[in-house]
């Protein structure tokens, strides 16, 4: 019998795989290799390089002289253009880095030409083709809702401790709030962290951020680019219902071993690269390189001796990441990539007794450039596990402590994605399979135990374009997600738009349909939000929903979904000068959550909303998000305004989430003097967050007597809270200055020294962390943090 039923469920699952790739991506196989077929034109295509590295050179311009046909690089450095007549043609291939390179072929009807490039850094700065650059990536793509980070622009915020993090870069992008120096969680257009998919090398990194909210789990030293979506995305991305954050990693250097080591009174760094297979002079044939990175926090220790002003028991941060990959690259372009991961994050607040999380995976991603087809293949496949453990102290009873909290994830992802080139249009498509086992345990308020160990798989199809009508450039796509545990399928249409009103302003707009299945183990009413825990969406909610209208209707679905539309325009004000304005309403049609309202167990007779592990809620977030950039090669400023605001309703009633911030004020600025002297200023405001407060105390009596319990002469000591309405109270507002002076030195042609002076919260504002709900004490955030940082390059 059972036997019986696992049968049916494999056959269930085949099939809808089958259906998804026949559906999806057949049809599209059948239709471009009749076009390929049918070609009475030329292909060249190929892969910038950089010379001194040997690394892919992405956003690099590849254009036929004297017309304005070409292409931009991708991450791996690929450009191809299609529909070309045959015969010689002269390629320019610019980046504002790196020389200009001019190179004549001849093309042949119906073949394909490739050509690899190999560009030298480049002294001189060319304004002129950086605006000229930068204006027609702006008039070519949609780019809603996305900003496309390098290492270069993570660098330009200030680094505390002395090295720039990811962490610290995504605070200053728009939408995006945090809830200060701690805790360590991004929240980003009304979606919570559960809400937002974080890719490295195209595996899922459960928790990027460590408790100190300073730092990331990611190297910048080994990032090629991040992109940054938040909301709108298209079909490619899904699983998530907010924002996605893909990062991609160098594959290191293959002419000649490198290395970085970096040290400051918060942890220390070491980073090191080089060929297994070198590269050789003539620049022709495979190559085999490596990269491995470990950074280390000591803050706990060295905070007793520096920053014993704050406690003398030292800040209680400690963490440990370590990265290492093995790039096998052809001579085609073609490559193939092995890496794995080890993050691992241990902190001790007063109210927390033990945090412990430890994450850790291994992957392969490849690309596969054909001799004789266009379609570029890339592929991938990952597993992972990612375990967090709570133990809080109890705050009612000194010295005991409550019920631990536990959740682990762990699971494999396996994907295949097609690219096909139209002239200067495209077309990607792909198929995705994602497998994973969550285990969660978890007391709410009043003791009850939640708990919950499922396995599940996600099947996907999707269809993305890029089509370019003279002015008008459309991104339509569709994604048909298959949720098999929960026996749901979620078809997700999207689009993208961008009208080019003139040369300089240009009106743009996205919408779509976003699913998820993972949900967060949170509860909004922790003192301080540090257990990030996920579980698998649950089948077992109500079968019915009361809306805030005070309507019911019966439950459809067991899938968290949104639908996102977003309006905005790109203005270039100036030679160096753009802004960018989105306002953008989410709609979060069903959200599962964590019954903070359970009073009893699952078989007692009560109201669905009292007796469930997890109920349903709606939501909404809106707002406006303002952008105003300037980029010469000596001055850099980034002013970001965020007007937002973010509802939830759980059926009970309407309330704000901790995160609903108001108003939120980011301002970057980057000065270089020369002589290798820089300094980095950034200023923060955000209004005050939700929490809520204390109304009173009572004793709490167990009646462990009966009816004989006589509550006038009981004697016990523990004492109840009563809460006042969730959330309805606010903090104070949150400000912050840090600034950053740099100054670089070169020792010879290989070996060079930065030594970073930096100060965070420089006038020492007493910004609010939480309050202690029994002593109603108050902790604060981090106060002024002085360090000086030192990192060597050979």
């Amino acid at each position: 019998m059972i036997e019986t039923v696992l049968e049916k469920k494999n056959n269930f699952i085949f099939e809808a795989i089958m259906r998804i790739i026949i559906k999806s991506v057949l049809p599209l196989l059948l239709i471009f290799g009749f076009l390929t077929a049918q070609s009475q034109f030329a292909t060249v295509r190929g892969t910038v390089y950089e010379k001194e590295t040997g690394e892919p050179s992405f956003g690099t311009n590849v254009k036929i002289k004297g017309t304005g046909t070409g292409s931009s690089t991708d991450l791996n450095g690929y450009y191809q253009i299609n529909k070309l007549p045959a015969g010689k043609i002269t390629l320019e291939i610019t980046n504002i880095e790196f020389k200009t390179i001019e190179y004549t072929i001849e093309l042949k009807k119906g073949k394909i030409t490739t050509q690899n490039f190999f560009m030298e850094v480049n002294d001189e700065v060319l304004d002129e083709f950086e605006y000229s650059a930068e204006a027609e990536e702006r008039k070519t793509e949609v780019k809603m809702s996305v900003i496309t980070a390098t290492p270069k622009d993570m660098a330009r915020v200030v680094a505390i401790g002395g090295e720039p993090d990811f962490a610290q870069y995504l605070q200053t992008t728009p939408g995006v709030v945090t809830t200060g120096d701690q805790g360590g969680q991004m929240y980003i257009r009304g979606g919570s962290p559960i809400q937002n998919k974080v890719l490295l090398d195209g595996m899922t990194i459960y928790n990027p951020f460590h408790s100190i909210g300073f730092f990331s789990v990611f190297d910048i030293d080994i990032m090629r680019s991040a992109d940054i979506y938040t909301g709108g995305f298209s079909a490619k991305y899904g699983g998530r219902i907010s924002s996605i954050m893909d990062i991609t990693t160098i594959d290191g250097n293959k002419k000649r071993h490198k290395g970085k080591i970096s040290v400051n009174p918060f942890g220390s760094k070491l980073k090191i690269e080089g060929p297994i297979k070198k590269l050789n002079e003539e620049n022709n044939n495979s190559t085999a390189s490596y990269i491995f990175s470990g950074k280390t926090s000591y803050l706990e220790q060295t905070s007793k001796k520096l920053y014993s002003y704050i406690d003398s028991n030292g800040l209680p941060f400690n963490f440990t990441d370590l990265y290492g990959k093995v790039s096998i690259n052809g001579t085609t372009g073609s490559k193939v990539n092995f890496f794995g991961f080890s993050y691992n994050d241990r902190v001790k607040y007063k109210a927390v007794s033990d945090l412990n999380w430890n994450s850790w995976g291994i992957g392969s991603n490849f690309v596969v450039v054909s001799a004789s087809s266009p379609v570029l293949i890339m592929g991938k496949f990952n597993i992972s596990d990612y375990k967090i453990s709570l133990a809080e102290l109890d705050p009612i009873n000194e010295g005991e402590t409550l019920e631990p909290r536990e959740s682990r994830i762990n699971g494999f992802n396996l994907g295949f994605d097609f690219k096909y080139f139209l002239g200067e249009n495209e077309i990607k498509y792909g198929i995705e399979v994602n497998g994973f086992t969550t285990d969660f345990n978890f007391f709410n308020s009043v003791g009850r135990k939640i708990e919950q160990n499922n396995n599940t798989t996600e099947l996907a199809g999707y269809v993305d374009a890029k089509i370019i009508k003279g002015l008008l450039v459309i991104n339509p796509s569709f994604r048909a997600q298959y949720y098999a545990s929960l026996r749901n399928f979620s078809p997700e249409p999207r689009i993208g738009l961008k009208y080019n009103i003139s040369e300089k302003f240009r009106i743009k707009a996205a919408s779509g349909l976003y699913s998820q299945n993972l949900i967060s183990a949170n509860s909004d009413r922790d003192v301080v939000n540090l257990f990030y825990g996920f579980l698998s969406g649950p089948d077992n909610l109500q079968d019915s929903i009361t809306l805030d209208n005070g309507k019911t209707v019966a439950r459809k679905h067991s899938l968290q979904k949104a639908t996102h539309a977003i309006f905005g325009f790109e203005w270039d004000l100036a030679k160096h000068l753009t802004l960018n304005v989105e306002g953008y309403y989410k709609w979060f049609n069903q959200l599962s959550n964590v019954n903070r309202n359970k009073l009893y167990e699952e078989n007692d007779d009560a109201p669905d909303v009292l007796r469930k592990d997890f109920v349903i809620e709606t939501g909404d977030a809106y707002g406006t998000d303002f952008v105003l950039k300037y980029s010469n090669d000596k001055t850099y400023l980034w002013a970001v305004y965020s007007l937002g605001k973010v509802l939830r309703w759980d059926g009970i009633r309407t309330y704000s989430p901790l995160f609903d911030r108001r108003h939120n004020i980011n301002l970057v600025g980057t000065q270089n003097f020369g002589e290798g002297w820089e300094i980095n200023v950034r200023w923060n405001f955000g209004s005050g967050l939700p929490f809520t407060q204390t109304q009173g105390y009572y004793h709490s009596i167990d009646y462990s007597q009966g009816i004989n319990t006589n509550i006038s002469t009981v004697n016990d000591d523990q004492l109840g809270i009563i809460y006042a309405d969730l959330n309805q109270g606010r903090l104070s507002s949150y400000h912050r200055l840090d600034i950053a002076v740099k100054k670089h030195i070169e020792l010879s042609k290989n070996s060079t020294v930065d030594i970073t002076f930096s100060m965070t919260n420089v006038y020492s504002r007493k910004n609010i962390f939480y309050v202690d709900r029994i002593t109603t004490e108050k902790v604060y955030q981090l106060p002024l943090l002085p360090s000086l940082g030192a990192s060597w390059k050979f």
